[in-house]
């Protein structure tokens, strides 16, 4: 343990960048690149497959939405299981760095089969992109664990910045492969996508010398001296609680499951061929009970004996730590459902229900808002490598000459976009150009947050959950109320979806990026990247539902009207946040200390 923090001040502490070790920024823009993959194809992908095939400019699929959000919770649903396998793989055999490093490559190559646009080619890279994220995922989360071990106090604030990347990279690549799909076409959007994830792969890897040990291949030998001495001196940090033979029974039992289960809601829908049965051996009510839904429950029930036997097996301490994981992770799971709406229904709302055309002023305000909107982040973030390159060029030339080369093209295309906008006579808003709206508030607002988080007026960890929950069944609230008493083929002001994006983020800067340090402080070192998969597992839960009731938009508005489908996520998400500010108090005794 000292040597690991010894390791971590000589390394990281002592070259800060805005406060924080420079190795920090490293994965940040990291981060950043991959999320301008994932988020520049996952804007794309509900859209491409539910356009029209004739009658538009841009033609797509012609999916139902039925189909497209089956598909596309099946995906979200997978990218978010694959971690918790990842993860294991990470922590006992190659490390996180080589982790990361393997993820990369694997995503690249599924953002190149992306971009022929085949169905055989669409779903073999959504393929890799499940199993190379399974890889990326927890990996770079548990370096930056590593860094910060002994250093709790500054997780929080670490957590938020990192995340200020992941939202950086989302928002330019919502905003470029978005732009570049619809405008162009569909195959520019998935490519940019693809060159963006390899060259952030190359940045990572030449950054090397500046991490040093850490993320480094696992020591075995240290590890099995570590334990060694844990049970000599009796100060360890957890009881060793290996996986018993029923406990991997219960393991794979579950995950074959659930995997069957995600992959056969598409399969059964777009090619009607089922892996599950289509209903279970007895009636419930006298009606059939759904197979699929069926197996889902007895997937479910495995799992939470699988859960409670193995937390019956440790010290109080540890024990009453991880059942505050576990209850924390089961909110999640109803704010995931909700927000990632923004991927699925969303997209059809901006696309066919909200009025996105303008001429005169109204282009004139909106290009130059647009301009706003785009050149100051990247300024900013411009700034933050040339901070790192001041720090760290002599070390790392080549990663910086990369990141260089990076932005040189980011900047390329913006300035592009931005004269063609302002050279046309009339403006149509881009669909995804609402989604970068969400990256843009994390921008503005998570450095207010970050410090909040540091205050004397840091807020309990349940009342975060609460304040975010709450936060963004009020956003949904109001699409519901912009969307009440729509005529039919009548659109919405853009207005009520800005709003609803602007308390989405706030909701989402509340809850999502501090998940993430409170399983870090929760959870025991040797079972971080495990844990940090199981945390993936309730967010896998919550994207999966998100796609089978964003896919329901077209149904319930048909039968009732587009502000009852909004109001379901408005109840839900501030109902979940009422109660587990109920249940503050026992989160506080469970977590012994830790805020």
């Amino acid at each position: 343990m000292a040597a690991a923090v010894s390791t971590a001040d000589n390394d990281f502490f002592k070259s800060n960048v805005l406060g924080h070790p420079a190795g920090l920024f490293v994965l940040f823009f990291t981060e950043m690149w991959e999320r301008f993959s994932f988020y520049g194809m996952r804007v794309l992908l509900v859209n491409f497959l539910t356009m029209a095939i004739v009658g538009v400019d841009n033609p797509g699929w012609g999916w139902s939405m039925e189909n497209a959000g089956a598909l596309f919770g099946t995906y979200a649903g997978l990218l978010y299981l694959t971690p918790i396998l990842g993860g294991l793989v990470a922590d006992k055999f190659t490390g996180y760095r080589w982790a990361v490093i393997i993820g990369s490559i694997i995503m690249t190559l599924g953002h190149a089969s992306m971009a022929v646009e085949t169905e055989f080619s669409l779903y073999f890279g959504l393929g890799l992109l499940v199993i190379g994220t399974g890889f990326f995922k927890p990996s770079i989360t548990s370096i930056i664990s590593e860094m910060y071990e002994g250093k709790p106090d500054k997780k929080d604030g670490a957590y938020t910045i990192f995340y200020m990347g992941v939202n950086a990279g989302a928002f330019f690549g919502m905003m470029l492969c978005g732009y570049l799909a619809e405008k162009i076409g569909w195959s520019w959007g998935f490519g940019l996508a693809g060159i963006f994830m390899l060259l952030g792969t190359l940045q990572f890897w030449l950054a090397k010398p500046l991490f040093g040990k850490i993320g480094g291949v696992p020591d075995k030998a240290k590890e099995v001296h570590e334990i060694e001495e844990e049970e000599r001196t009796g100060v360890k940090d957890h009881k060793h609680n290996p996986f018993t033979l029923m406990d991997k029974i219960l393991v794979a039992a579950a995950s074959t499951i659930g995997f069957l289960y995600l992959i056969n809601d598409p399969l059964s829908r777009i090619a009607d061929l089922n892996l599950l049965p289509v209903v279970m051996p007895f009636d419930f009510k006298g009606e059939p009970f759904s197979g699929p839904l069926g197996m889902a429950i007895i997937g479910l029930v495995l799992f939470l004996i699988l859960v409670i036997s193995r937390l019956r097996r440790y010290a109080k301490v540890v024990r009453d730590r991880l059942i505050a994981v576990v209850i924390f992770a089961f909110f999640t799971v109803f704010f995931w459902m909700s927000f990632e709406q923004g991927a699925s229904s969303l997209i059809v709302f901006a696309r066919d229900s909200v009025d996105r055309e303008l001429i005169g002023t109204g282009a004139t305000v909106f290009n130059t808002v647009n301009a706003l909107l785009t050149v100051v982040p990247l300024m900013i973030i411009t700034w933050v490598l040339y901070l790192l390159w001041r720090r760290t060029f002599s070390k790392i030339p080549g990663s910086n000459i990369v990141l260089g080369l990076c932005f040189s093209g980011i900047w390329g295309i913006v300035l592009w976009m931005l004269y063609r906008e302002f050279s046309a006579d009339v403006t149509e808003i881009t669909v995804s150009w609402f989604s970068i709206l969400n990256s843009f508030f994390i921008i503005v607002f998570a450095s207010f947050f970050s410090k909040w988080w540091e205050s004397k007026y840091n807020p309990s960890a349940a009342w975060k959950y609460s304040f975010g929950l709450i936060l963004l069944g009020f956003g949904f609230g109001l699409l519901a109320f912009g969307s009440s008493g729509l005529a039919e083929g009548a659109k919405v002001s853009m207005i009520w979806l800005i709003l609803a994006y602007l308390f989405h983020t706030l909701g989402e800067l509340c809850l999502s990026p501090l998940g993430l340090s409170y399983v870090s402080k929760l959870v025991p070192a040797r079972m971080i990247a495990f844990m940090f998969g199981m945390w993936y597992l309730a967010i896998a839960i919550g994207n999966k539902l998100a796609g089978s009731f964003g896919g329901m938009i077209t149904e319930i508005s048909e039968k009732y009207d587009l502000s009852t489908f909004f109001l379901i996520f408005t109840v839900v998400p501030i109902g979940a946040g009422v109660l587990v500010a109920l249940l503050n108090p026992l989160l506080k005794r469970l977590m012994h200390g830790i805020k």
